[in-house]
């Protein structure tokens, strides 16, 4: 098993973090990993992204320019990256940042409202749980529980009391996908 994913979006809509927190299940898992994060200086509100691959063999390098699934949180990202999309790959978006759907039709194309789910939580500071949660039921790479252990290890204890509604999250983001 060997899945190159990119996750693609503006600094502040937690893509690092997210891709942190795969990265961490997948190590909690026995996988091999490889996380690497790319922002402009800007952070918060400049384009943010993130390449992880997690394989059950040694990883060689973790460049990549295709991936097996993209996950867009924004325009400039699908412009970006729809493209590099392998074939038969999946494309996870939500269109409250995008303003022209996918084009391609090689790929599997999941159309996610995560910030509608958001919304409903009353919890905008869940929206990358909820996209985490999409992904992981197009392509289930690592169970919940892993997933649960990548989160009390990436975030500071403190905020330990917050893991909770993170499940919910992405229990809810799971719910987006058909």
């Amino acid at each position: 098993m060997k899945e190159e994913i990119i996750i693609a979006g503006f600094g502040g809509q937690g893509v690092l973090s997210m891709g942190k927190i795969l990265a961490y299940a997948a190590l909690m898992d026995g996988l091999e990993v490889s996380w690497m994060p790319s922002y402009g200086p800007e952070q918060r509100g400049g384009t943010a992204n993130v390449t992880v691959i997690l394989s059950d063999s040694p990883i060689s390098s973790p460049i990549l320019n295709t991936f097996d699934t993209a996950v867009i949180l924004n325009q400039q990202s699908l412009d970006k990256f729809e493209d590099a999309i392998k074939p038969g790959g999946t494309l996870i978006y939500d269109p409250y940042g995008v303003n022209r759907p996918p084009k391609r039709t090689d790929i599997t194309i999941h159309r996610i409202d995560a910030m509608e789910a958001t919304f409903d939580m009353e919890n905008a500071k869940a929206y990358n749980m909820v996209v985490l949660g999409a992904l992981l039921k197009a392509k289930p790479m690592v169970p919940m529980a892993s997933v649960i252990k990548g989160l009390k290890k990436t975030l500071p204890e403190r905020h330990h009391h917050l893991i909770p509604m993170n499940e919910e999250a992405i229990t809810r983001g799971m719910a987006l996908i058909p």
